[in-house]
């Protein structure tokens, strides 16, 4: 058994925010701590960039897809790269912005939600966590402000209100509930448009990943920073479902039916564009 004061002292110490107990102790090992002098505008380029997310809702949950593509400066970093990663049972992540970095925040976000479960004895709620990753991202702004930035997409199902919800972010820490769908990175005008034409009310998850794949293939089409569905390496979007049942990565073999289906019904109709 610990000395009383031994246990006063770590009772002071714990904290349910992982990252402030970090902050505390030390605070060179957070990913915004990296020296933003050392860096300079140009020299983001230098660093691999993730691009396009899209996240939308459906009947019961919601979705969140991004392609494979990592780009730096004119040169594709990677082809495997994967930008959506479940947060917690209930909660998914994309990134997009300098992949390194979003990284980082990405798994100290993962560790900051299974910490305060872990204190707490409880999840913390969808709010809760959209404003834990403001604060992250607002904690990046030096180094955001030197052309490293990080700009995720939420999105989670709300076990209170039964419903799937999904936030957008900026670079300030900015927090943003969006309705119905959105996107982010270097392709999300092209894959807004998408979604403005194929989304409907209560779509079910199995058109809502074809809507999600249809989105990332038009934003593929005119951004050269994203990739879209490679049938030569076998390559498809990494795609997340949320519902009352958790966090469901959707199987390749479905990505790769619907890229095909895309694919066969433009090849049919001779679309240019």
């Amino acid at each position: 058994m610990l000395p009383e004061d031994a246990a006063a002292t770590i009772g002071r110490a714990a904290s349910t925010s992982f990252s402030d107990y970090i902050a505390a102790q030390n605070p060179a090992a957070l990913p915004s701590a990296r020296d933003a002098a050392n860096h300079s505008a140009g020299g983001a380029d230098l660093a691999p960039h993730a691009t396009t997310i899209v996240s939308l809702t459906y009947a019961g949950g919601v979705l969140m897809a991004g392609d494979r593509r990592a780009t730096m400066g004119n040169i594709i970093a990677s082809r495997h790269i994967e930008k959506v990663f479940p947060a917690d049972m209930f909660s998914v992540l994309g990134i997009a912005g300098s992949a390194g970095i979003a990284l980082d925040i990405t798994r100290l976000f993962q560790v900051e939600l299974e910490h305060y479960e872990k204190i707490e004895g409880t999840r913390m709620s969808l709010d809760g966590k959209a404003n834990r990753l403001a604060a992250m991202i607002r904690a990046n702004l030096p180094l955001a402000l030197q052309g490293l930035a990080v700009v995720p997409l939420f999105a989670g199902f709300d076990t209170t209100r039964r419903v799937g919800r999904l936030f957008s972010f900026d670079v300030t820490g900015g927090r943003y509930e969006e309705q119905e769908h959105h996107s982010v990175g270097s392709g999300s005008v092209f894959a807004r448009g998408a979604l403005k034409k194929l989304w409907k009310p209560n779509l079910g998850e199995d058109d809502a990943v074809k809507v999600a794949v249809e989105a990332l293939y038009d934003a593929a089409d005119d951004d050269s920073a994203t990739g879209g569905p490679d049938v030569v390496r076998q390559l498809w979007p990494v795609v997340y479902t949320v519902n009352g049942a958790g966090a469901r990565r959707i199987p390749e073999r479905t990505l790769a039916e619907a890229a095909e289906d895309i694919i066969a019904s433009r090849s049919v109709s001779g679309r240019e564009a």
